[in-house]
Order: structure tokens, then sequence, then C-alpha cells
């Protein structure tokens, strides 16, 4: 296994900057996701670590050595696609020995390691099928298989899970982080599911517009969001956000639309005039002694719990609750957002001021 660096790493095609000046360091063994949007560079890096496209400006480093101008078939990489691109005319066996039988591996070998991943992966009854005769789970295993088989230093995986139905993507999510896990391969991942990140990822780097937003393990990402676009991007329901302003001393008081919420122990110095106060609707409180009053708009079940979303003169707050509560639409609620709970931004850039 090695580490990787990433220095100052940029790729543009023409005008376009599709990753700009990223700086983030892997560790041996560690499972990173690159998670943002469609669009936001995640790929670009992927195929820049991998050797199929060359950086424009920057460094890739492996371990100490700089791997700029290694060809791909060099740098010792398996990589999964989210296609699983596999060879439709050639067995199960073949299409995981084909990378090497192109390094001119003896044919003994070949049997032992092709055998051996596939016990690894739970194929091994399906070596003598074409990839038409499975199914996308199978077809995923042997894309995995095939990536494995050549003992990489350096996993790369491109969306490998998005084919999959939601059941099947489950399993897999979990046995992918047990696999990782058990052989200790440095991995790196791209999603722009935030769940697979959140569940699989020792470690998420969040990109937007081809720049680094945040770079942190799971928990501090939703925790402790660096800026607006972190706290709208993580969590499984989107952050609620309310524009205001906030007065100074203790306890500081955020105000929007002429109503005040106190924030407790909260400080903030040379705070901006206007600002943007972010909970998550898992944090509001609907309770009969809330400071703040308004509308059931709708009620969304979830299961074991209701996502409701409260009307304040149209501004909508989304909340969770648990199902046994007998809320009905129309009718009129108290909720409380706790202080200790809130994050505030700059309402100009967007950065956190907590």
């Amino acid at each position: 296994m090695v580490s990787v660096r990433l220095v100052d790493l940029t790729k543009r095609f023409g005008r376009v900057v599709a990753v700009d000046h990223l700086n983030l360091e892997v560790a041996h063994g560690e499972f990173v996701a690159l998670l943002g949007p469609s669009g936001c560079g995640k790929t670009t890096t992927l195929l820049m670590i991998a050797g199929i496209y060359r950086p424009t400006e920057g460094y890739i480093y492996f371990d100490d050595r700089v791997v700029n101008d290694l060809e791909p078939k060099d740098r010792n990489v398996g990589m999964v696609f989210q296609t699983y691109a596999l060879y439709p005319h050639m067995k199960v066996f073949d299409n995981i020995a084909f990378p090497l039988k192109l390094k001119k591996v003896p044919k003994e070998e070949i049997e032992r390691k092709v055998r051996r991943v596939a016990e690894l992966l739970h194929i091994e009854d399906l070596l003598d099928r074409k990839p038409g005769q499975l199914s996308g789970g199978q077809q995923q295993r042997v894309a995995l298989a095939r990536a494995l088989v050549k003992e990489p230093d350096l996993f790369l995986m491109d969306e490998p899970l998005s084919n999959l139905d939601a059941k099947l993507r489950v399993e897999m999510r979990g046995e992918l982080k047990r696999l990782q896990k058990d052989l200790g391969i440095t991995t790196i991942y791209v999603t722009h599911d935030q769940l697979e990140a959140m569940t699989m990822a020792d470690r998420i780097a969040v990109l937007n517009n081809g720049r680094l937003q945040q770079y942190g393990p799971p928990e501090e990402l939703y925790r402790k969001p660096a800026n607006i676009f972190v706290a709208g991007f993580i969590g499984t329901t989107p952050t609620n956000f309310i524009e205001g302003t906030v007065t100074g001393g203790k306890p500081l008081k955020f105000e929007f639309d002429g109503r005040v919420i106190e924030l407790g122990d909260l400080s903030l110095d040379d705070a901006p005039s206007e600002v943007v106060l972010g909970i998550r609707p898992e944090d509001v409180e609907i309770t009969e002694d809330g400071e703040l009053e308004g509308e059931v708009y709708v009620i969304e079940p979830l299961g074991r719990e209701l996502l409701v979303t409260i009307s304040l003169d149209g501004l909508h707050i989304k909340a969770v609750t648990g199902a046994e509560s007998d809320l009905r639409m129309g009718q009129r609620v108290k909720f409380k957002i706790p202080p200790e709970k809130v994050y505030l931004f700059d309402k100009a850039t967007g950065e956190s001021l907590l």
C-alpha cells in the first residue's frame, strides 16, 4: 500500500478549470471519499491519480515519489468504474485474469490468484459464466476481483455502486468497507452520495467547482461544517438556513423577521451584520415550551420518524419527530432551536463563524 499526496493539483480543459489547486493527503491503508455534486472535479482528480489524465499544474506523490509522468500501467493501481467495463465475450475467469495475462504472469500463478480472489468475493461458482449471465451485483464483484487480483498498492473507485438497486447498494457498502479494512489497501472512492461517503470513509474530501471545501472525518463534517455548502450537502435531510442578524452581548441574539432566538453562550468577535443560521431538521425540537410558533405545512413519513415542514409566514423550517406523533397539516405548533446545535455563517462569504 502507499500514501497519496496531492500538492496544488490543477487540471484545465481549455478555459474550464476542473480541479483548482487541490491539496490532499491520504494515509497508508486509509479509505478516503471524494464527495460532491456532478462537475465538481472528483472524477477528474481520480483519473489524474490513475495516470489517465496529466495534471496541468501541481504534483501527485505516491509515498515520497512524484508520479506525474508515470504511465498508468506502472502505478500499480486497481480501478473500478461505474460501468464495470467487463469484456462480454470473455468468461468471468478470463475477465479477472486479464491484467495478469497482460503482465505475462505464469499460467499456474494466474490460476491460483484468480481462484483466491474469487473466493474472497464469493464468486468462485461464477468463473465459467459470461458477464451477460450475471446480475448487477455479481458483475460488480467481478470488476472488484479484476482490480484486486493485481494486488494493487492503491484502489481507485469511481461511483462503483450507482448502477445497483437500493437494497444491493446497502449490502455492497458494508462488504466493500469490510473488504478494504481486511486487505488494508489505500482506497480513494468517488461518489455524489453523501450517505455512501459518511458510512464508508475514514475521511471525506468535499469538493465544489473544483475546489476543496472541507476535509475530515464524517462526524466532523456533520457537526462542524466549514461553510454553507458543506452544511447543506452533508446530512440525509437538508439543513435549514435562516437569514438574519446577530447582536452582541450575552446571550448572543439572532434576529429574523421580527423574531429573536437567544444563542446562549455562543460568542462572536467582529461578527458581520448579516449572517445565516443553520440548524439540522433532527435538531429542531417540536415542544410546547418552544419560543417559535408556526403552522404544519406538510408531513412526510420516514418509517420510524416524521419529517415535518413548519411554515413561519412563508419561511419553511423542517423538523424530525417520532412516528407516533399525532401532528396534522394546518395545525399550529411551537418549536425551539437549541443554541448548542446551531451553525452561523457569514452571509457574504458562506464561511462558518463558529
